[in-house]
């Protein structure tokens, strides 16, 4: 039947409804068949309709019923708040880059890449043959794939200088995304109530997770080239603090890029003081003037923590990570992950091995690389042209975004307000900030959706800054 016997049949219906009561029931679907001379397709496309538009409700093996009305009214929760007490968290408010944009708006806020820079074929061929294959049913292991352990761990060990002991895939834990990653490694090796010294700025994930675990963080200040070495030793001496967490490679929100001097006098300050440094290179794959060279590869005395994601340059609905660790703080890890997880899905493993060990996989973040140094520098040549009161104070060499500062004149948050009226969604710099901000700064990112908007999202910026 067509559309036409569907929108009849439920404009009569409609009418037949208006004058029934509340929790009237309506005649059986075979006798609107008969009723209307209509394909029972047809009687279930206006049944659909009706209740989708609130007017009936479906009661499976009893039948189809006239809707009540439901009359609205205020719930008090007030009871809640003395029974949770405070709350850990340091904003209720979702950070501006996990918020949605619509598809008018022009978004520079998102923490991820866009759908163009994801080797979105492979992803697709990936899903088909794990869908068919034994993973579909079975349960892995706690650590891991064996397959997906070596692989991450082969990684590591690719990059190993010489003298010092590679990983292994059993120093390999499998876990579902970073985000959960941060939250076991604060928890198993930090644990609540203890400090945890962070780069400032740094990750907001790894603000909530340390609010989440309930450690306290110690904030030092770090800049293009990474944190002073001493201000850490000062940190942990001061402090009593024997973990701290840094992203030597494409920092994010900053972009900051660790020499190799800089890795190895901070790797002296840890193993001076016998703390943990838990390494994130969630940018990996995000090279685009520099590769990445985990400070996991220049230690075999299980003073670094390594993890690495996979979710941003695989796919969002990938979400696998692995942490490596040794000695028996990988031991507590694993136990952690037991009670947090069990195991990460076994289909979304065999998802991401077949995706990074695919013989495009490289060509792949060949051209991602290519197309990240284009947008960045689009960018860059927009701002400098149209919004000259933005400093990029360093140029990031990998990463997905721009650390911009604005004048200090600016109120933050009226500009970040103006951005959103006129069309623009900016990240707000004070978001990453552990303690208070030491400028006002904007998170850009460059590889998000339709750069070809770069010029007019800098025209924009540069009216709210006025």
């Amino acid at each position: 039947m067509s559309n036409d016997s569907t929108s009849r049949i439920v404009a009569e219906l409609r009418g037949w409804i208006d004058s029934a009561a509340p929790g009237a029931r309506l005649p059986s679907s075979r006798s609107l068949r008969d009723v209307y001379r209509a394909s029972p397709v047809t009687v279930q496309k206006a049944l659909h309709t009706l209740a989708a538009q609130g007017l009936v409700e479906s009661r499976p093996g009893v039948g189809t019923f006239v809707r009540a009305a439901r009359t609205a009214h205020t719930v008090d929760f007030g009871w809640q708040t003395a029974t949770l007490g405070a709350s850990g968290y340091r904003d209720a408010r979702p950070p501006m880059s996990l918020r949605s944009a619509a598809h008018s708006m022009i978004a520079m806020h998102s923490g991820y890449p866009d759908r163009e820079l994801l080797p979105e074929r492979l992803v697709r061929a990936a899903f088909g043959r794990a869908m068919r294959a034994e993973t579909l049913m079975g349960r892995p292991p706690t650590g891991g794939s064996p397959d997906l352990q070596s692989w991450f761990a082969a990684e590591l060990a690719s990059v190993t200088p010489a003298g010092v002991a590679p990983v292994t895939p059993n120093d390999v834990v499998v876990i579902p995304g970073s985000q959960g990653g941060l939250v076991t490694a604060f928890r198993a090796l930090v644990g609540a109530g203890r400090p945890l010294v962070v780069e400032s700025p740094t990750y907001w994930g790894a603000l909530l997770a340390a609010a989440l675990v309930g450690v306290e963080v110690v904030p030092i200040p770090s800049g293009p080239a990474g944190p002073d070495p001493a201000d850490l030793a000062a940190a942990l001496a001061r402090t009593g603090a024997r973990a701290c967490y840094v992203q030597p490679t494409f920092a994010s929100p900053t972009g900051a890029l660790w020499s190799r001097e800089r890795g190895d006098a901070v790797l002296d300050v840890v193993r001076a003081h016998g703390a943990f440094l838990i390494e994130d290179d969630w940018a990996h794959d995000f090279g685009i003037d520099a590769d990445s060279q985990p400070l996991a590869a220049r230690d075999d005395a299980g003073h670094v923590v390594y993890l690495r994601s996979l979710t941003k340059s695989v796919a969002p609905a990938v979400r696998v990570a692995g942490l490596v660790a040794r000695g028996p703080a990988l031991g507590r890890i694993l136990a952690d992950t037991e009670a947090e997880s069990m195991y990460v899905s076994g289909i979304l493993q065999a998802v991401a091995l077949d995706v990074v060990t695919a013989p495009a996989w490289q060509t792949h973040l060949r051209r991602v690389r290519a197309e990240l140094r284009e947008r960045r520098d689009l960018l860059l040549t927009n701002l400098r042209e149209h919004a000259p009161a933005v400093q990029i104070e360093a140029v990031p060499r990998g990463g997905l975004n721009l650390w911009a500062r604005l004048p200090d004149t600016v109120v933050l948050g009226d500009v970040v307000s103006r951005c959103l009226g006129a069309g623009l969604v900016v990240g707000d710099g004070d978001e990453w900030f552990p303690a208070e901000p030491t400028g006002r700064f904007l998170r850009l990112n460059y590889a998000g959706p339709n750069p070809a908007a770069f010029g007019e999202g800098a025209r924009i910026l540069a009216r709210a800054i006025g």
